[in-house]
């Protein structure tokens, strides 16, 4: 191989490890689109009021929606812009209805970030939770990141399986917490479909 094509096969992965790396505003999954929120977005989910165009499902947004979205927004006001690493909202592709939110608590620090997640009543046990967090899973390791962690309550055994099926391990309890992660980049880590 000459020296030039060499450094047009560098040169194109480069551009393309770039563009992987510029803020995330939607993910795909075989049934879900996960899409960033904006501030404003998020206002309209944590006062519950739909505006024109967003197509939500009869039980979204729930307490936890209201909850996560709540802590997103104290984030970007305080350290602005979060993408990737904010808040998404989980829309079922088969109906175009929001069902949900998933996203990151913060930041990475030290190659670990954690995550959270959570589903309205009415679409929960289809594995939409799962497949959400492989997607940022997938994320997290574009961004070179070596592990995401996340906690759920001990009673909380859907979301248990949940993690343990999107390839996390518990790790350790504290309290009435579970304590999650899941190693990127290594074999254990389930092969996404």
């Amino acid at each position: 191989m000459s020296g030039s094509a060499v450094g047009g096969v560098i040169g194109l992965y480069g551009v393309l490890r770039a563009a992987s790396l510029l803020p995330v505003t939607e993910l795909q999954t075989p049934r879900l689109c996960l899409h960033t929120i904006d501030s404003a977005e998020g206002e309209r989910i944590v006062g519950r009021r739909a505006a024109a165009g967003d197509v939500w499902a009869e039980d979204f947004p729930f307490d936890g929606d209201v909850f996560g979205v709540t802590a997103f927004l104290r984030a970007t006001a305080a350290h602005g812009e979060q993408r990737p690493f904010g808040h998404y909202r989980i829309t079922r592709t088969a109906d175009g209805k929001a069902i949900g939110g998933i996203g990151f608590k913060g930041q990475p620090v030290d190659g670990c970030v954690e995550v959270g997640y959570g589903l309205a009543p009415s679409a929960r046990g289809h594995g939409y939770a799962a497949e959400a967090l492989e997607a940022l899973l997938s994320v997290a390791t574009d961004h070179g990141l070596s592990r995401v962690v996340a906690d759920t309550t001990g009673d909380n055994i859907a979301s248990q399986g949940t993690l343990e099926r999107a390839g996390f391990r518990r790790v350790g309890t504290n309290g009435e917490f579970h304590r999650y992660e899941a190693l990127l980049g290594t074999p254990s880590r389930p092969a996404q479909p």
